[in-house]
């Protein structure tokens, strides 16, 4: 079974996004240092009727160190999928949910997600590490 004939990507929207930088003194400070900021990846999905799913990817782009001074990016991006009727095994289930879907929409989430990045007047900011959603899988269930 190929992974097209697994599941099948209805729709995908940004469902909600966010950039704060509060101040312009948080501005110049959170410029110099957002290099160091961490990109978290959460992601969450219900079951909807007819085999379909809503699958909901929040990435947060953040510090993680104490400072007073931080500005925040969130993008919360739902993606909804409609499952082969002969796909039963929970685990097949999870892995279309938590890897196949995620590669197949990460890079309009990322482009997303920068775009927010560029536009909040971080211009020079790229995510130089792909995300491999193959091995995060595989480390949850293994």
């Amino acid at each position: 079974m190929t992974m097209t004939e697994k599941f099948k990507i209805l729709g995908k929207y940004i469902k909600d996004i966010s950039g704060e930088t509060p101040d312009a003194e948080t501005y110049i400070f959170v410029r110099d240092r957002i290099s160091k900021y961490q990109l978290d990846i959460d992601i969450t999905s219900k079951a909807l009727k007819n085999k379909m799913i809503e699958i909901n990817t929040k990435c947060k782009f953040h510090d993680k160190e104490e400072n007073k001074k931080k500005a925040y990016f969130e993008i919360i991006y739902s993606t909804i999928i409609r499952v082969n009727d002969e796909i039963r095994d929970k685990k097949e289930l999870e892995k279309i949910i938590l890897c196949d879907t995620q590669i197949e929409i990460y890079p309009a989430l990322e482009k997303s997600l920068l775009d927010l990045l560029h536009n909040s007047g971080y211009p020079n900011i790229k995510f130089e590490k792909k995300i491999d959603f193959e091995s995060l899988y595989k480390q949850k269930f293994n």
